[in-house]
């Protein structure tokens, strides 16, 4: 099976959450024998075309016009996406499905699946109205409704998790029978050689300081304002503590002065930008990984904490809350409430054993429901009924398909 994937990022070009997604199920379907492209966009020191072990990937340049904004932009990306794709099927033959990862890449997936008539797969992961509350101004309307479009001309829709189905439902109104349920996966191995480094721990913590660790992009919606806001409590009853802070983002100095004006600036070690060698030795050396996110359709921030052997705390928001079952495999909080949170971070804090045998249940769940071979082979199951209903369509128009019959 030939399979065209596009997204506007894949490794080492990392935004938000799609690039993993799009790298584990590549690779895994990949694997399995299919030949699987991705066109993504260039990032620098990458190459415009290289084989990722299973994977073929093409990096794209924009245009050499300056966008006036980050919708032309993405128009830009969308009209090279189209010209190289559409000069790559012309020389190696068409493609058996378009699987396509959020609006960013609608315009160039819309027009490939028409032009070779090529059945669309859809993976929204996740929408502007569940970021931002709602529809507020006219970007946000924009891409409101190329999300809907993205919908409306996929064959099918893959979401990541109940709650993004009920989202998907309830904005677009989407059927529910178009939906399919695929949750992500995060790699088994990511952790593989690596263990607590003592010396490199001491550069965020003392020996005897518990690390309370977050990573992510610093923006509202992961909710890292909520956990500044729980530090006084943690700290009153658990004062041997240091939360590290690790990613970037636009409210990284906003968060450093809340900190600060709290009193609370000596117990907080925020990273900015830290490597992926950084983070992975960085999560073998933490007591807790907290996600305090108010919006979230999936977490697999969570996930890799699991598969790193560390307790989670996690927001009951989203697909977060579907992850975790409290005090079980890791601990709930009420979303967006510090108090609550707090609760949380302590109870595995001074409950070492239950601590334990939550990061034990944690790493089951990943291994059976979480991982890429489990959800590679329920998307090649979605992509071998689309071309099994595709045999019994016919994709050209009323009068051609009258022509046709009549000569035949």
């Amino acid at each position: 099976m030939r399979i065209l994937m596009l997204s506007w990022e894949y490794p080492p070009r990392i935004v938000g959450g799609i690039s993993r997604v799009v790298h584990g199920l590549a690779q895994k379907l990949g694997a399995r024998g299919c030949d699987v492209h991705v066109i993504t966009c260039w990032e620098m020191g990458t190459r415009e075309f290289e084989r990722d072990k299973y994977v073929k990937v093409h990096r794209l340049h924009s245009y050499d016009v300056t966008p006036n904004n980050f919708v032309d932009w993405v128009l830009h990306l969308n009209f090279a996406i189209v010209e190289h794709a559409t000069r790559l099927i012309n020389e190696t033959g068409k493609f058996d499905i378009i699987h396509a990862h959020d609006w960013l890449v609608a315009f160039a997936a819309r027009v490939l699946k028409h032009a070779y008539s090529t059945p669309l797969v859809a993976t929204i992961h996740a929408t502007e109205h569940g970021r931002n509350w709602g529809i507020h101004n006219d970007t946000q309307r924009y891409i409101n409704n190329v999300e809907w479009w993205l919908a409306f001309e996929a064959w099918r829709l893959i979401v990541n998790s109940e709650y993004m189905k009920n989202e998907v439902m309830s904005i677009f109104k989407i059927p529910n029978d178009k939906i399919d349920v695929i949750p992500n996966g995060v790699d088994l191995d990511k952790f593989k050689g690596y263990e607590k480094d003592m010396e490199f721990r001491r550069r965020f913590a003392q020996d005897n300081e518990k690390i309370v660790f977050f990573v992510g992009r610093l923006v509202n919606e992961k909710g890292v304002h909520v956990l500044i806001d729980a530090l006084p409590k943690v700290c009153h009853y658990y004062n041997d503590v240091k939360f590290v802070i690790a990613g970037k983002g636009p409210q990284f100095d906003h968060l450093k002065w809340k900190a600060e004006s709290m009193g609370m600036a000596h117990k907080v070690y925020f990273t900015g930008y830290i490597s992926d060698e950084e983070l992975l030795k960085l999560y073998k050396c933490v007591d807790v990984a907290v996600f305090p996110s108010l919006y979230e359709p999936f977490g697999i921030v969570a996930l890799e904490g699991m598969v790193a052997n560390v307790p989670v705390v996690v927001s009951d928001t989203g697909g977060l809350g579907e992850i975790v079952e409290h005090g079980v495999d890791g601990m709930k909080s009420y979303t967006g409430n510090p108090n609550s949170l707090a609760d949380s971070i302590l109870e595995i804090l001074h409950n070492p054993d239950k601590a334990e045998r939550m990061k034990k249940k944690a790493l089951e769940k990943v291994r059976s429901i979480y991982n890429w071979d489990v959800v590679a082979e329920k998307t090649l199951n979605v992509y071998k009924t689309i071309l099994e209903e595709n045999k019994h369509i016919y994709w050209g128009s009323p009068i051609m398909k009258e022509e046709t019959e009549r000569l035949n």
